[in-house]
């Protein structure tokens, strides 16, 4: 799976913002000196090859009235972490959701992020989420201001 120069000159220009308008790879196009189909064909195999993940946009939830987030871990059976992960992650108010190792006495192994309106809110889902997956044990932990907040840069313009 090798990338070509002008693939990384594609990487450099989606990373990052992406102008909110009709036809959004034609400027992009234009300063590669390429046409606007090559554009969407080149990310279209960057998917399909598995190089790129996702493509999605970024909520800013505090400017979107969710001014409330907590992380949630979850203690679940090894077993159960595929199918109970699946299930947290469809809940519409989480927006990450990951497996991690056990880490010493912290015996958590699944997280998932919940936003909201308030603090209240988010207790009120956590609970709602821990009824519909049956696990009595996870810990809140709510964000109380955010430090950084970046997407990755794999390669620079």
């Amino acid at each position: 799976m090798s990338l070509d120069e002008l693939d990384k000159k594609i990487i450099a220009r989606i990373q990052g913002d992406i102008p909110l308008e009709p036809r959004p790879f034609r400027q992009m196009a234009q300063e590669l000196g390429i046409d606007e189909q090559e554009v969407v064909r080149r990310i279209r195999s960057l998917a399909e090859r598995g190089i790129m993940r996702r493509f999605g946009a970024t909520l800013r939830h505090q400017r979107s009235g969710f001014t409330a987030n907590v992380m949630v871990a979850w203690q679940v059976e090894e077993p159960r972490v595929e199918e109970v992960g699946r299930r947290l992650a469809s809940f519409r108010h989480v927006s990450h959701c990951y497996q991690r190792e056990r880490c010493g006495d912290f015996p958590y192994n699944l997280y998932s992020m919940v936003h909201g309106r308030d603090e209240q809110q988010c207790r009120d889902l956590v609970e709602e989420m821990a009824r519909a997956v049956g696990i009595e044990d996870y810990a809140l932990l709510f964000s109380r201001r955010e430090l950084k907040k970046t997407s990755m840069r794999y390669f620079e313009p």
